[in-house]
């Protein structure tokens, strides 16, 4: 015989599944417009900027976007539901593929930058889609929901880059103009697919936002989970943002460069099916080590050549690298606070790995063309050490660390 109790219970089971199929399904589509960015904007700043220096401007403008749309996205979703802030951010995703395409299509580069604006925009409420399947689901399978969600973005690694490389050259002369009419499309799509999310309204308690947001970011706990997702989140960007350009400095095709970035996004989600596993049986702090470790290997692999083998090995362990170190960060954040502080909690700690990021996506563009790849591979080692120094002091002074 089946009680109300047993059938509340199977409901939300079956809510909860709808919700993370869903926000992966959004992840996969809406992880192709950062794929696209990342692909091109590079080389789009580098045929339209009225200085070369000023390449991967429009890079770091997308990353600009995702940190000015972390504050304003949470509070959004604090008054008015997640749901709300998620319509809005797609929307924006479909404005940034418009604009992108009349730019090439004008030859406009400080349109291009602001088309780029609204893609980080749509990026930053993207990466909340973690976030709200964690709190779809009960604290003992949070972590697995974070990760089945960030899993959508394998199907991500293969729809952006063949997104490029399927529509580059469809509306010649004017190169990319195509990409960004589609991914505006892609972006419309995804939009459909969240209308059927059902997430419930902040409560009064989540409208009042608990305690005051300076104590609780003053949390070691939290100050660890910051300093691992800045440094894994910092330093993917660092190197992502200039690899395609030092791909095409070194004399490679367009197209091995997209394929590069096909499994650095591969890699970057493919593991999301097993790191909530690892995080659940390891603890998050272990599984942010080896996320740093990777890391730092793809650096030193990407030092040992210029062809497109070592290319594509540095950005596939630099993808793995980010997901054991973003992940386990995430799964971090989510310990260190209640449930009426999430939005503020999470929305302040994706300000702050965006806002440190862009930082590092301005600098790229100029060390690459100043200084080369080399120079570029080099630095990466410093916010590394950084971070490994963090975990270990978190691992004395704080006993849960690990």
């Amino acid at each position: 015989m089946t009680t109300t109790s047993d059938t509340g219970e199977l409901s939300a089971v079956r809510r909860e599944r709808n919700n993370v199929l869903r926000l992966a399904v959004c992840q996969a589509l809406a992880g192709a417009n950062s794929t696209v960015v990342y692909a091109t904007g590079a080389v789009v700043g580098d045929m339209l900027a009225p200085n070369k220096a000023l390449a991967t401007m429009p890079i770091s403008i997308f990353v600009v976007g995702m940190a000015l749309c972390t504050l304003p996205a949470g509070a959004i979703a604090q008054r008015f539901g997640r749901r709300m802030a998620f319509m809005l951010g797609t929307g924006s995703g479909v404005l940034a593929g418009l604009l992108g395409a009349l730019a090439v299509y004008y030859a406009q580069f400080w349109l291009f930058c602001a088309a780029t604006f609204c893609g980080g925009v749509y990026a930053a409420v993207v990466l909340s889609f973690r976030f709200a399947a964690a709190d779809c689901a009960v604290p003992a399978r949070r972590p697995r929901a974070l990760s089945a969600v960030m899993a959508g973005g394998v199907f991500a690694g293969v729809l952006g880059p063949q997104l490029v490389t399927h529509t580059m050259n469809l509306w010649a002369p004017h190169l990319f103009a195509a990409t960004y009419v589609g991914q505006a499309a892609v972006a419309a799509l995804s939009a459909l697919v969240l209308a059927g999310v059902k997430l419930p309204m902040p409560s009064a308690a989540e409208r009042s936002g608990g305690r005051p947001l300076a104590e609780i970011v003053r949390q070691p706990r939290f100050v660890l989970a910051v300093i691992c997702g800045v440094v894994s989140y910092l330093l993917m960007n660092f190197l992502m943002t200039a690899a395609p350009l030092a791909m095409k400095f070194c004399g490679l095709s367009q197209e091995s460069a997209n394929l590069g970035l096909q499994w650095h996004v591969i890699a970057m989600y493919g593991p999301s099916f097993w790191t909530g596993k690892l995080i659940t049986r390891f603890g998050a702090a272990k599984v942010v080590a080896a996320g740093l470790f990777l890391t730092g290997a793809s650096s030193a692999v990407g030092l040992l050549g210029v062809d497109v083998a070592h290319f594509w090995a540095t950005l596939i362990l630099l993808g793995i690298g980010w997901n054991f170190g973003f992940v386990g960060a995430s799964a971090m954040v989510l310990e260190c606070h209640r449930p009426e502080e999430k939005a503020r909690v999470q929305s302040f700690n994706d300000f702050a790995v965006f806002g440190t990021m862009a930082v590092g996506s301005f600098l790229s563009g100029g060390l690459l063309s100043g200084f080369g790849w080399d120079t570029v591979l080099w630095l990466s080692f410093a916010p590394l050490l950084v971070a490994i120094v963090a975990l270990m002091a978190g691992r004395r002074t704080y006993p849960r660390v690990g």
